[in-house]
């Protein structure tokens, strides 16, 4: 008999099997305008890029920092207005969108400082309501600057990329291989923030900010930085958000643009990264793929029982609310929780060996 004892795999052999899986997922992506000719899933899945880029924002700011922030969407409208204004009829100055992407993203990055400053002795649901406060001003006042904002019809006709002679267009493909491209840059980014000095800072604010003072974190800073580099993600993703539309107005930029940015963060994983891209993409396709069908046998089913309670039913925040109450239930930590976020609300329990290989 075999007497030897078959040794688990090492944090190498793990390394290397991962980095096989991440090869495999990002080769998945990479095909599937090819896999899937429909052109309204690959719509789909592209608007589902602009949608984790915030989510990947907000994490820094909720996940990372720990604070609350409720009012999001007002940088993602930032960043669409800021690319509008200067790449359409408004005022005639067609600006470039490569180097307006990263405009975009240093105009919203401002925002961030400028929220962030005034805020920064608040905490809880203090912050939560300052935050949501700007959230609906900032709509507000694209809305009442008609003059330059287009008011409540918007900005429309605004200026597509052009990538070596190539417009975009209408077509969906190139614009989601653009946000293919930029959520790995954004995923690599993050991984190397969240392992830094400041990235630690974050952490050790959000666990205990007297504690991260007097081990000579600067709260002030650090918490402008999270402000600032969270807003910038919202930003980017409003440029190429206003791009492909070609037509933004102030109705897109409510209140519950954060919470789903916000209940994407809470399924995924407060912190992690990946629990951040996972939880995003599943409410993201949720939203652009499944809510529309389930959406429409719903109204056709209020019509063949001629019900009109069923017939004008909206099931979006129905469903957004059963998948919340189920993951609290469930599984409070999200679906990819980091080492700290489980340990807090498993009493100190140890972490797993996932979570000791580094995937967070």
């Amino acid at each position: 008999m075999d007497a030897r004892v078959r040794l688990p795999l090492g944090l190498g052999e793990v390394a290397v099997w991962q980095a096989l899986g991440l090869l495999a997922i990002v080769a998945l992506f990479a095909l599937y305008p090819v896999i899937d000719r429909n052109i309204g899933h690959v719509s789909a899945v592209a608007d589902a890029g602009y949608f984790l880029l915030l989510v990947f924002g907000l994490n820094i700011v909720v996940g990372f920092a720990g604070l609350l922030d409720l009012g999001y969407a007002a940088f993602f409208a930032i960043g669409a207005y800021t690319y509008a204004m200067v790449a359409s009829t408004q005022f005639n100055l067609h600006l470039n969108f490569w180097p307006m992407l990263i405009g975009s993203a240093c105009v919203a990055a401002l925002f961030g400082v400028i929220l962030g400053f005034p805020t920064l002795r608040l905490r809880g649901d203090y912050l939560a309501i300052v935050t949501l406060g700007f959230g609906e001003i900032v709509p507000q006042v694209f809305l009442n600057l008609d003059k330059y904002t287009g008011g409540p019809n918007g900005i429309s006709n605004v200026d597509q990329p052009v990538f070596f002679g190539h417009a975009f267009g209408f077509n969906p493909v190139p614009y989601y291989y653009l946000y293919l491209v930029v959520a790995l840059i954004s995923l690599v980014l993050l991984n190397n923030l969240r392992r830094s000095r400041l990235g630690r800072a974050w952490m050790a604010i959000r666990e205990d900010e007297l504690a991260a003072t007097h081990m000579g974190v600067n709260p002030v800073t650090t918490k402008l930085l999270a402000f600032a580099m969270g807003a910038s993600f919202a930003g980017l993703a409003g440029c190429i958000y206003a791009a492909k539309l070609t037509l933004i107005s102030p109705d897109e930029f409510n209140f519950s643009v954060s919470v789903t940015i916000l209940s994407a963060i809470v399924l995924g994983g407060m912190g992690s990264l990946l629990g951040a891209f996972i939880g995003g993409l599943l409410l993201a396709l949720l939203n652009f793929m499944v809510l529309p069908q389930v959406t429409n046998w719903t109204h056709a089913l209020g019509t063949a029982l001629h019900n009109e309670a069923i017939q004008n039913a909206d099931l979006h925040y129905i469903i957004y609310g059963l998948i919340l109450v189920l993951v609290m239930l469930f599984r409070p930590e999200g679906l990819i929780s980091n080492a700290s976020r489980r340990a807090e609300l498993h009493h100190g329990q140890p972490a797993t060996s996932a979570a000791a290989a580094g995937v967070e």
